[in-house]
């Protein structure tokens, strides 16, 4: 039995690309907050004759995830691959202007539940899986304080997780994607000419090339 794919954050972007294009060889499992982006998904998935699983869940959740975790293995025993999309773009600010309500919902997706999935995940991965993170390199950046310096964690984190399993598994990868015209850098850029930047499906094909998934 073939395992299937986990993608977190697959309603839209990056993630959705992702899903629609390895829903062509692999079940998914689609992973967001936002049911109306997930059931767009599934559609699209269908009509390619493919099939997903969609999980409307908030994976801030500490018992959320425990279960989805838990009905995976139940029901597959494993993940093939995860891809981790999900992502908190706060406002572009000076440091010294960053709203509290902000930094904590950056903080707690992009750096605590990073945390908090990696080690609820890599049991379904096992020795043979593989981990995917997206790098967006701007920390340090005028203005970029909140999501740079908790981006920047994030993938920290999945460094040193990708250090620790060299030589054991599972394959974690680290990826910078092309700019593309999501809903994140349109918060960032928005009088940017967004037809010059790099679509969600070509970028999802470039990826999955790199993997070598299919």
């Amino acid at each position: 039995m073939t395992y299937p794919i986990l993608i977190t954050g697959a309603s839209r972007g990056l993630g959705a690309a992702l899903a629609l294009k390895l829903a062509q060889k692999f079940h998914i499992i689609a992973v967001a907050k936002t049911t109306g982006g997930l059931e767009e998904l599934d559609d699209r998935i269908q009509a390619i004759g493919g099939q997903a699983t969609l999980a409307p869940t908030d994976v801030t959740d500490f018992n959320a995830v425990r279960h989805l975790c838990r009905s995976i293995h139940d029901r597959w025993g494993g993940l093939h691959l995860w891809a981790h999309c999900a992502i908190h773009a706060a406002p572009l600010s000076p440091a010294n202007f960053i709203a509290a309500r902000d930094w904590e919902k950056s903080v707690k997706l992009n750096i605590t539940t990073t945390g908090m999935l990696i080690p609820n995940i890599a049991p379904l991965l096992g020795d043979t899986g593989t981990a995917v993170f997206f790098d967006d390199p701007c920390a340090g950046h005028k203005f970029f304080g909140s999501y740079g310096a908790t981006k920047a964690a994030q993938i920290s984190l999945a460094q040193s997780w990708q250090a620790e399993t060299k030589n054991t598994g599972p394959n974690v990868k680290i990826i910078t994607p092309a700019p593309m015209p999501t809903a994140t850098r349109a918060r960032f850029y928005p009088g940017e000419n967004r037809e010059v930047l790099k679509s969600c499906e070509s970028e999802a094909e470039r990826i999955i090339a790199t993997l070598g998934v299919i």
